[in-house]
């Protein structure tokens, strides 16, 4: 696979984000639904919510189809979001392959202890 455009902290998307970036959480529909999610309401966009993964470790088939029905422009920038920044690393380098972003890695996904999504205090809501 290509490599990404490089891992940004949670906050860092969160600017990217109010910029024009499309965020992508790549967690399990399990995880979405127990955890929470990434609240980009306050900015006016959509988070956009594609497994990477399925439940049980099985890939997605369906990922990059999913991710261009988003209908991401080229050249849009992509940050992938997953529990704890490892899962959205492999979407990332899978979209960069395709041709889409840049695509960047949210270091500490969602979860991360010191620096996640939720520590971070950026807002979240229920799936």
């Amino acid at each position: 696979m290509s490599q990404y455009a490089g891992d940004v902290t949670t906050t860092a998307a969160w600017d990217m984000i109010k910029e024009g970036a499309l965020l992508v959480d790549v967690r399990t529909v399990g995880e979405w639904e127990q955890v929470g999610v990434p609240d980009t309401a306050e900015l006016g966009v959509e988070t956009h919510f594609i497994e990477w993964v399925h439940a049980g470790g099985i890939p997605n088939p369906q990922f990059l189809a999913d991710l261009e029905a988003t209908g991401v422009e080229p050249g849009t920038p992509i940050v992938f979001l997953c529990r704890s920044g490892q899962r959205s690393i492999g979407a990332s380098m899978a979209a960069t392959a395709a041709g889409y972003g840049p695509a960047y890695n949210i270091l500490d996904g969602f979860e991360g202890p010191a620096n996640g999504w939720v520590a971070a205090g950026l807002p979240s809501r229920q799936y």
